[in-house]
């Protein structure tokens, strides 16, 4: 750690202009500071726009020369997204780009005038003077398939999330109109779809018989074999209904247009799966990750989206950190704090870890037997949640080097160094 910082610290001289920025929409705010966090040209606005980029490099080209500066280093707090185009641009120009923690920023701005003032021109000669101070991290600008990958991943995450809302408008219909559907049908499935868009209600299926409905529900796209027992315990307990008989007509077009709306989401996802897994299949590392049990073309789509290549982390570490998987414990005197996770890193990542976890246990030999040694070993035995998360520190690990070394997934070398564990793999 204190490497890296004097790392970090030596990369700002005497030569060294240094550039903070404030982010925002439409106008950022820039201000040049030297080696010592000098002011050397107050805090001014800049536009978001190719005119306003381009003027911002000519101001820097003009400081450099002015204050006789060989290099540059700007840093930013980032802002959502809208960092995403000063950054393409400044890569263009061959200009150093870092970042500020926005929780360093805001606990530091006090620091000069001992006020909570907060604007973006005083923002932006904090960040100045933080990034002087070696307080930075390095970005990292996707490109090529990494670039497709994280969009692709990010977009059908917000599909699956509309999917989720929708889904539960639809249950909410079902408890007020027809509650005993979900005895029937669990889930919304090609057949509970097409009973949902031919006789929603529990009055449509009144005084008919089974041979007339289900040739209604043929009809439906996508359902070519309806099942029979289920339409028939469905209009056994549609005779019986407590739903709601009042409102039905506006209430058969909401139904009506959330079916639609639910089938036009799952088309969506299911395309653009399909295109994510064939674009990550031409990756390289996809043919090392597939040689781990429990991992599918799904996972490796998520997590190479969230991660990029491996290749670009000399150490397991550095992912078990991105992920938020680093431990940390508040102790003072006697004290001695309990040990928990940090959790800063990127949330997906870390959920996503989780996910795969719980499943790799049950289907994955190596780490059922680490979860249980874990769970059960008699000198500080972990809970099976705790267990679960150090695991998938573990499988970051695993995955780094299978990746990194170019080597097949291998049990027995990763329980290598748990005694006992090694024979049994």
């Amino acid at each position: 750690m204190n490497s890296i910082s004097n790392k970090k610290i030596n990369q700002v001289t005497d030569q060294t202009l240094v550039v903070g920025m404030d982010i925002a929409k439409k106008k950022h705010y820039a201000c040049f500071v030297d080696e010592r966090g000098r002011v050397l040209k107050k805090s001014f606005p800049v536009p978001q726009s190719r005119e306003g980029l381009e003027w911002l490099y000519q101001c820097i080209v003009k400081a450099m020369e002015e204050f006789e500066k060989t290099e540059v280093i700007v840093g930013i707090e980032p802002t959502g997204h809208y960092w995403l185009n000063l950054a393409y641009f400044l890569d263009e120009k061959g200009i150093s780009l870092v970042m500020t923690n926005p929780m360093h920023v805001k606990r530091s701005k006090e620091l000069d005038d001992n006020l909570p003032t907060k604007h973006d021109a005083k923002d932006a000669l904090v960040i100045a003077r933080l990034v002087k101070d070696g307080r930075f991290s390095y970005p990292r600008t996707l490109k090529g398939m990494e670039a497709e990958l994280r969009a692709g991943a990010t977009f059908r995450s917000k599909l699956v999330k509309e999917q989720g809302a929708v889904r539960n408008q639809m249950i909410r219909w079902l408890d007020r109109y027809f509650p005993e559907f979900t005895q029937v049908f669990p889930s919304f499935g090609k057949m509970a779809l097409a009973v949902l868009e031919q006789t929603p209600f529990p009055s449509d299926l009144a005084g008919k018989e089974i041979e007339e409905v289900l040739p209604l529900y043929r009809q439906s796209e996508g359902l070519q074999s309806p099942q029979k027992p289920k339409a028939k315990k469905l209009m056994e307990l549609a005779q019986h209904s407590i739903g709601v008989t009042e409102g039905q007509q506006m209430a058969r077009i909401e139904i009506a247009t959330l079916v639609r709306w639910y089938r036009q989401l799952e088309e969506e996802i299911e395309a653009l799966t399909q295109q994510l897994t064939e674009l990550v299949q031409t990756s390289v590392e996809y043919e090392w990750l597939k040689t781990v049990p429990g991992l599918g073309d799904a996972t490796i789509v998520e997590l190479l989206s969230e991660i990029g290549s491996f290749s670009h982390y000399q150490d397991p570490r550095q992912l078990l950190k991105l992920a938020g998987l680093t431990l940390r414990e508040h102790s003072s005197g006697q004290h001695k704090g309990q040990k928990r996770i940090s959790k800063r890193g990127r949330r997906r990542l870390r959920a996503l870890l989780f996910r795969v976890m719980m499943p790799m246990i049950r289907h994955n030999e190596a780490f059922r037997q680490l979860h249980e040694y874990y769970t059960t070993r008699p000198d500080n035995p972990l809970r099976k949640k705790q267990s679960i998360v150090v695991l998938c520190g573990k499988l970051l690990k695993v995955l780094h080097a299978v990746c990194t070394k170019h080597q097949a997934f291998d049990a027995k070398r990763m329980m290598q160094d748990i005694f006992g564990l090694e024979t049994a793999a």
